[in-house]
């Protein structure tokens, strides 16, 4: 089967195009401004990737058109498909039945950490020798790739990791991505109100989740946060499934500390196990607790499971250093959101404690923030850092004025080039730079290594 996918660069779509290739299908796609590490991957399957959607593509004729979920009515390209009645789906779809179907999946989803609890389940299932296939919205490390089919690059393991988006499918699929899925085992991880360019209100996803959880079978498994109200909701609107709760003092949870990497698996007032691992800060001990309770529901006692975390190398974009220069560390994160800013500069504080400073960077490019929906709750999200600087491009809200509670210790301006001067120019050795945002930022890791790199005149930079 030849397919060709538009919108081939984003996270899903990229890993989709992989495993598609990996499968036998002849894979072509396009796309505009495709960016590593998505690129480098596509790249390296020798998958060909036509930039833009020029509405000429039509001659290709390929069986089958996979319509990513950025892709809107108005596109030349879709409207040129959906003109000549050319045959299409939805990545998803596609995705369940020719990938998905007939195996065991184990599904990770929730607002926030779905990229790391999947690549720490993939990891725990691969490392007792279970050589499952997945698709992640990053590059776990211990990987080097967003998705595979399995180890021997068939399909011959039966377990498949799935990063479940509750985002909409595609243009003509508004539901969440992950009802496709039909999990086996379900981690809900968490839930609060985003995307709010498709939905309109936590109650609103909370119908999402629970559509999730009215497709899974008896003899499945959903391993809940027990913190989040919002998901006793999901459930208490009915359950059909064994669940099996975490992160409650009665239920299994996680201690340990950052200073030194100490991990301990807690269920009521007994430890179960323990180890060490790389990965700081509360919300990545709870992950750990997420993946490990899934991991046993395939078979992985908890004890093989912890000792794999003590492999466990992280993810790209998740709190990457990206490199180092005149003394200080730049650091590359995805967080976007309020909740996922805080915990991100907590972990990053939790790893080189409270006398160092940390200069958090921020691009608020996401849908929901660039709405400015959640624009009041930035100032806190960021309070722990020591200076902050905000890139106001692309947003139609006043960043200046959403952050001016933090005081003098902010920083906003509208192009790159002025921030990375102005970060170069306030950081001393010693400092932690904390990057985060969703998107490439202009590749401004790299030019602030540089600007770094380069000699100090009267607090400016000068680089030749």
């Amino acid at each position: 089967m030849h397919i060709h996918i538009l919108g081939i660069g984003g996270t899903f779509m990229a890993g989709l195009a992989q495993l598609a290739r990996a499968a036998g299908h002849r894979v072509t796609g396009c796309d505009s401004g495709v960016y590593p590490p998505m690129s480098t991957q596509l790249a390296a399957a020798e998958i060909e990737v036509i930039e833009g959607y020029d509405a000429t593509q039509v001659a290709i004729k390929p069986d089958c058109y996979v319509i990513g979920n950025a892709i809107s009515r108005g596109n030349s390209l879709l409207e040129q498909i959906l003109d000549r009645g050319m045959p299409y789906l939805s990545g998803p779809q596609w995705l369940a039945e020719n990938v998905l179907r007939g195996r065991w999946v184990l599904a990770v989803a929730g607002t926030h950490g779905k990229t790391t609890v999947a690549a720490l389940l993939a990891w725990i299932l691969e490392d007792a020798g279970l050589s499952p296939g997945f698709l992640v919205g990053g590059v776990p490390l211990n990987f080097g790739v967003s998705a595979r089919l399995s180890a021997n690059g068939g399909a011959d393991s039966p377990f498949f990791v799935i990063e479940a988006d509750e985002y909409d499918t595609a243009f003509c699929d508004k539901r969440s991505k992950f009802l496709h899925y039909r999990p086996r085992t379900a981690i809900l991880n968490n839930l609060e109100f985003d995307h709010a360019d498709i939905f309109a209100d936590l109650k609103a996803i909370e119908s999402q989740f629970h559509h999730l959880v009215r497709t899974l079978p008896r003899n499945g498994l959903i391993i809940c946060n027990a913190a989040e109200q919002s998901l006793e909701r999901v459930l208490a609107r009915g359950c059909w499934t064994p669940v099996e709760r975490f992160n409650d003092a009665g239920s299994w949870r996680a201690e340990g500390s950052d200073a030194d990497g100490s991990l301990q698996l807690v269920r009521g007032d007994e430890v179960a196990g323990s180890t060490t691992w790389s990965l700081t800060g509360s919300h990545n001990r709870n992950n750990a607790v997420a993946a490990l309770l899934a991991a046993r529901h395939a078979g992985v006692p908890l004890a093989q499971g912890l000792a794999a975390l003590s492999r466990f190398k992280s993810v790209k974009r998740r709190l990457e250093l990206r490199g180092s220069a005149a003394g200080v560390n730049v650091y590359d994160d995805f967080a976007h959101h309020p909740t996922a800013i805080a915990t991100t500069v907590a972990g990053l504080r939790g790893k080189v404690g409270g006398g160092t400073r940390i200069l958090a960077v921020i691009e608020p490019r996401s849908n929901t923030m660039k709405l400015g929906v959640m624009r009041d709750l930035l100032p806190a999200s960021l309070s722990d850092a020591d200076l902050v600087f905000g890139y106001a491009s692309g947003v139609d809200w006043d960043l200046v004025c959403t952050l001016a509670p933090l005081g003098d210790k902010v920083t906003v301006v509208d192009r790159i080039e002025d921030l990375v001067v102005r970060i170069a120019a306030a950081a001393r050795p010693g400092d932690q730079v904390l990057v985060m945002s969703n998107g490439a930022f202009g590749g401004i890791h790299d030019q602030l290594l540089a600007a770094l790199a380069c000699d100090r005149s009267a607090q400016e930079v000068v680089c030749q």
